[in-house]
């Protein structure tokens, strides 16, 4: 199948999937989360893939959402973030649910939907230059991606909503001592430690997890699947209203929009009256 917004790759019994878009530094529009979906649901469908990793060209992993995208249509923004993050959800929720042992490749930036994509990897490896932030607050967007589920389970809640309201950024080594990196290598040397090794190397891990560690990887898909099962709603219903779009737009247009004044409610035209105080309480 030929892809627009993502490289597929397999060599050695691995299927790389390249987040394709570094002039975006690779933020999802509808092309790209459309891509990675249908990517995912090859890569497992595929039984000569026995691995799957996820990383970014250029020199970001995923920016999140890509906002100018939105704010070029803000009239159907509801609809557009509804029908990207059902991609992203799909992608995610196979994930999830795949018996293949999952590697992301982190190479550079990870913000908002870019990070949850990141946690929802069996692995995760990162660059040096690699940073980690939520950045949903800065839009006033609720997270997505399975991140409002995973990240908490990973680090804890009060570390989770750090991030999420102080947008705070993790270096690459930050998120390793955090828990959410197992491995961070030299830009030099990422490369090379993502790519795939020898074919029974590649081969191997899937089939030792698919027969001795059964009872492991039945653990891990169920605790993903009640994840995968219920996070499109939230950030969908919010992708609607007034404030909602105003979140998207350009910041002199949010200035624009704050200098006008409000409509004042009617006042009414007179008080109610106090109701006389029952007899039982008298």
């Amino acid at each position: 199948m030929g892809y627009e917004a993502i490289r597929y790759e397999i060599r050695d019994a691995v299927a790389t999937i390249a987040l394709n878009r570094p002039e975006a530094y690779n933020a999802l529009n509808l092309t790209l989360g459309r891509d990675l979906f249908h990517a995912t649901l090859e890569a497992d469908e595929d039984r000569a893939v026995r691995c799957i990793v996820i990383t970014g060209t250029g020199k970001a992993f995923c920016a999140g959402g890509d906002v100018k995208d939105f704010n070029d249509s803000p009239d159907r923004i509801g609809i557009l973030i509804k029908e990207l993050t059902t991609y992203l959800h799909g992608a995610v929720s196979r994930l999830a649910r795949t018996a293949k042992p999952v590697i992301m490749a982190v190479n550079g930036v990870a913000a908002g939907g870019g990070m949850s994509l990141a946690l929802a990897g069996d692995l995760v490896v990162a660059a040096e230059s690699a940073k980690f932030t939520m950045a949903y607050s800065k839009i006033a967007a609720s997270p997505d991606g399975s991140s409002s589920y995973f990240l908490p389970r990973m680090i804890g809640l009060r570390r989770a909503l750090e991030l999420h309201y102080t947008n705070r950024v993790l270096s690459a080594r930050e998120a390793m001592d955090w828990g959410l990196v197992n491995r961070v290598h030299p830009d030099a040397e990422f490369g090379s430690a993502v790519a795939p090794g020898d074919p029974d190397g590649a081969r191997g891990p899937g089939h030792r997890r698919e027969r001795t560690h059964g009872g492991l990887q039945e653990r891990r898909r169920g605790i993903r699947q009640e994840a995968a099962g219920g996070f499109p709603r939230p950030v969908g219903a919010r992708s609607s209203g007034s404030s909602s779009r105003r979140s998207w737009s350009s910041p002199r247009e949010r200035r624009r929009s704050r200098g006008r004044s409000p409509t004042a409610p009617p006042a009414p035209t007179a008080w109610p009256r106090a109701r006389a105080p029952s007899p039982a309480f008298s």
